[in-house]
């Protein structure tokens, strides 16, 4: 089956699930019309012996008159015979011409005084024997047996033909069911191949505006549509970052290479001097630190949410500690989960932001409160702050306010809101105030967890 085509392989399996169904179906009835005909067969045979018996009892003279045991069934003719207590035999069918039936294990019993079946043969054809006992009541039976037999060739010709019948029935039914299952199976996949012809023509034109149509037909096929066409969305929303990225890093590193390149021509020319080698390991640091914050925006981006539990308190204390300027204030113990380094890097980059936007020397708070199921950290200084309507573009990338002191990367913010979000927060801006909320963790209480 490797290889094969969906349609053809529901078509062959509904073929299959047809054809077991005929089958059973076929051997229930095969085994239930051959119960009821040889139910129906010895009933007969087990009404003619009792009515043969009370004849017997009642009129035994009417035993030896010409026809009185003959008794049609349905076309079929029954055979009689009636024995005496020695075994001798009393009367008998016409029918039955020259032959006797045989003395089977029934007409032993039946001598014992209970009534029998048993199965045997009578020239060449089976039949099915009934042996009762007469009541000794007078009469040249009394005492004796009845024997009733019935042969089941019609029987077994009705069994044959039902069975063909069924073998016809059952082979039609095969046919009109695969004909049917593969139409069906044809129908439904159609949308499913739709889907694949739009697949592979996005894949040729690599367009990644591209969706793939919602189809009409099946729901689940509905449901495989829009999940493939999240899945564009996500490839484009990726190959859109990755785009930006290089972007921004080709704009951004344009600059202290240019400056970069110009000292060490300068050097080449005319030597080295203290100033030039300032500016040399100046632009080497902006460009490491560029560098290492546009990988660190870009693991924030695509990493998965971390679940390590840490005190958040005394990574705010941390951060702050050996800062001139900096007053912390912490309301108590709280727990998260996360990465401690991602949120330390967030934390430096709030505090180096306020230094560098707040006048020299100013101060410096970094406050930690619980609000609710978050853990709020919030880096205020004593500058002007965000001018009206620049709070949301602070956090984009190689954003710089107009009052830096000394030019960033442009990056501090972009990384804090994308390490806040990776853990589940979120991050804003007010005034000089930018502050970042990260859920608290829920299992024990916020002091038990070890930092």
């Amino acid at each position: 089956m490797r290889g094969r085509s969906l349609s053809f392989r529901l078509a062959i399996a509904s073929v299959a699930a047809v054809a077991l169904a005929v089958l059973l179906f076929g051997i229930a009835a095969r085994i239930v019309v051959n119960d009821r005909l040889h139910s129906s067969l010895d009933e007969s045979l087990r009404r003619r012996a009792t009515d043969v018996a009370r004849l017997a009892v009642s009129a035994p003279a009417l035993l030896r008159a010409p026809g009185a045991l003959e008794s049609p069934l349905s076309g079929h003719q029954l055979s009689v015979e009636v024995l005496d207590r020695e075994g001798a035999i009393v009367a008998r069918s016409l029918s039955l011409g020259a032959k006797l039936l045989p003395r089977t294990a029934a007409t032993t019993t039946a001598m014992q005084g209970r009534t029998g079946f048993a199965d045997a043969v009578l020239d060449g054809e089976s039949i099915r024997v009934f042996a009762a006992p007469i009541a000794d009541a007078g009469g040249p039976a009394s005492g004796g047996v009845v024997i009733v037999a019935g042969g089941e060739a019609d029987l077994q010709g009705t069994e044959h033909r039902l069975g063909l019948l069924l073998v016809l029935c059952g082979i039609g039914a095969v046919i009109v069911g695969g004909a049917l299952a593969a139409f069906l199976a044809r129908y439904g996949t159609g949308s499913l191949r739709d889907l694949s012809s739009s697949a592979a023509t996005i894949a040729r034109t690599e367009d990644p505006d591209r969706r793939l149509a919602t189809p009409v037909g099946p729901a689940e096929v509905a449901d495989l549509a829009r999940t493939l066409n999240g899945m564009l969305e996500a490839l484009a929303a990726a190959r859109e970052r990755e785009r930006r990225f290089l972007a921004d890093a080709s704009h951004e590193l344009r600059t202290p290479l240019t400056s970069l390149r110009g000292n060490v021509e300068y050097v080449a020319r005319h030597g080295a001097d203290p100033e030039v080698i300032a500016d040399l390991e100046g632009d080497a640091t902006r460009l490491a630190r560029l560098v290492e914050d546009l990988l660190a925006l870009e693991r924030e981006s695509a990493a998965e949410r971390p679940l390590r539990p840490f005190r958040l308190d005394q990574l705010v204390r941390q951060a702050a500690a050996g800062r001139e300027g900096v007053v912390v204030a912490v309301d108590g113990a709280v727990t998260v989960d996360g990465e401690p380094d991602a949120i330390a890097r967030a934390l430096d980059n709030l505090l180096e932001n306020a230094a560098r936007h707040g006048p020299a020397g100013g101060e410096v708070r970094i406050a930690l409160h619980r609000s609710g199921e978050e853990a709020e950290v919030s880096v205020t200084d004593a500058g002007p702050g965000f001018a009206p309507g620049t709070e949301e573009a602070a956090f984009g990338r190689f954003w710089r306010g107009q009052s830096a002191g000394a030019p960033g990367s442009g990056l501090g913010l972009a990384i804090v809101r994308a390490t806040a979000e990776r853990h589940g927060g979120r991050a804003w801006a007010a005034g000089s105030t930018v502050t970042f909320a990260l859920p608290v963790r829920r299992s024990a209480g916020d002091g038990s967890d070890p930092g």
